[in-house]
């Protein structure tokens, strides 16, 4: 799964150390969702879009089918 993660924290100016602060995960969570290692839990997802007031569709891109 794609995500927009990297480039929304980027619009904010804010670092991966203070994403996982507000989303109380460690930075290495937020350095495998940007390179696409992990997928957040259901839960997290809708934490990182409250966070940047989005679609969790507008952030996360389905394309279908395994890796």
């Amino acid at each position: 799964m794609e995500n927009k993660v990297r480039v929304m924290r980027a619009e904010k100016n804010i670092t991966q150390e203070e994403l996982a602060a507000k989303l109380k995960v460690t930075r290495q969570t937020i350095i495998a969702i940007e390179n696409g290692r992990y997928d957040p839990s259901l839960e997290l997802a809708f934490k990182i879009s409250d966070f940047f007031k989005a679609a969790i569709s507008e952030i996360f891109i389905y394309k279908g089918g395994n890796k």
